[in-house]
């Protein structure tokens, strides 16, 4: 079933390459919400939402009868990377590109909203576009909106673009799909001294180096009965670059990841554990970042997703283990909808996500549209394209 004209589809194409031009970061999406409400306003939404939970915008598209509500979520934001291609739509914004996907994530929604200039036969289609998914705060912000009661679902859809797989191709996962992940930022402060008297001062050098080898030897590669547990190091920084001074600041950053949330507690209380430990009369911070709560695909909702890919004909990769990258949707899930998230393939060829020559395949959008269209169809009844 192909839900889109071949002209819908060009009009699609040429306005994600017009998003792909001016990418903006988590936070900063003002100029793409607009446009996309513009988008909506255009395609007949009965309600349109703005400012949602900061930048975020929301369209409704009602039923003729009542029925249960259906959320649609895609993403407006780049990413803080250079763009490093020769399209003729690159980033026009130096140092900001959409180098996960995320252009095509708006655009293939906007295509299923093309579709739903028939309305669906009973309930209603909310349309989601989120700020801040690459932070990890955008979904909270969305769900702790005062007007988010008037927008809650009873089922609730997402899908990334996954490169590596065949094009087109339905990732599905009962439970959970992507994992729990926090930014954990350590600093430390002592006192600073000559460098021949090293003892007069309180350096973080000697608890650093133990945290540096420790935290990851905590869980690096464990599997236990919530799924596997990982520290990754990804920061350091200790003293000036000085031969002369003993130093009294440092700084660690550490990203925990788990395959679940009630892991994740443990890693917290394992690693708050370890610093505790070595600090000794250092003064200590803890600071947390980029909070990702896993995503957990609901039984009901993926089963929906597995008959109306069949039903479109696609492909269907029934998935071992979740996604190691996170996902901030797990929240919406968490809010009380039936959530399901989709992993659809970008390309064999595809370069990986958030690389600087990444581009989203526009061969994907009829895809996407038609997969969301038929899930639609399932819950609330659409009349033919």
């Amino acid at each position: 079933m192909q839900s889109l004209s071949p002209d819908q589809i060009a009009d699609l194409t040429e306005l994600r390459h017009a998003l792909h031009r001016r990418p903006e970061v988590s936070g900063e999406e003002r100029a793409t919400a607009a446009r996309i409400a513009d988008e909506l306003e255009a395609l007949g939404a009965d309600r349109i939402w703005r400012n949602l939970g900061g930048h975020g915008v929301a369209a409704e598209f009602r039923g003729v009868q009542d029925g249960p509500t259906v959320l649609l979520r895609c993403e407006l934001d780049g990413l803080p990377i250079r763009e490093l291609s020769d399209l003729p739509y690159k980033s026009e914004i130096d140092g900001k590109g959409h180098l996960c996907g995320h252009d095509g994530h708006m655009v293939s929604l906007l295509g299923v909203g093309m579709r739903l200039s028939a309305r669906p036969l009973r309930g209603r289609v909310i349309l989601l576009f989120q700020p801040a998914e690459e932070t990890g705060a955008g979904a909270r912000a969305v769900v702790e909106d005062p007007v988010w009661p008037e927008i809650r679902p009873d089922y609730a859809f997402a899908y990334h673009n996954v490169p590596g797989r065949p094009l087109g191709e339905i990732g599905l996962r009962p439970g959970p799909g992507n994992c729990a992940s926090r930014g954990m930022q350590i600093l430390m402060t002592g006192k600073s001294s000559h460098a021949a008297a090293p003892e007069d001062g309180l350096s973080p050098g000697a608890a650093m180096a133990t945290l540096m080898s420790g935290l990851p030897a905590l869980a690096q590669g464990t599997v236990g009965e919530d799924g596997f547990a990982l520290y990754t190091l990804t920061h350091a920084n200790l003293g000036e670059p000085s031969f002369g001074i003993a130093p009294a600041d440092g700084e660690l950053r550490v990203t925990l990841r788990t395959m679940t949330n009630h892991r994740m507690e443990s890693l917290i209380a394992a690693a708050l554990e370890q610093v505790d430990q070595v600090k000794g009369d250092l003064k200590v911070r803890v600071q947390w970042h980029d909070v990702f709560r896993a995503v957990v695909n609901d039984p009901e909702a993926t089963a929906i997703a597995r008959d109306a890919a069949a039903a479109c004909g696609f492909a269907i990769h029934e998935m071992d283990l979740p996604m190691r990258w996170s996902e901030d949707f797990g929240r919406i899930g968490d809010d009380g909808a039936r959530a399901a998230m989709l992993y659809i393939g970008a390309g064999e060829g595809c370069a990986q996500l958030h690389n600087p020559d990444y581009d989203f395949p526009d061969a994907l959008l009829p895809v996407v549209t038609d997969q969301f269209c038929a899930i639609l169809d399932r819950i609330l009844g659409l009349p033919p394209a």
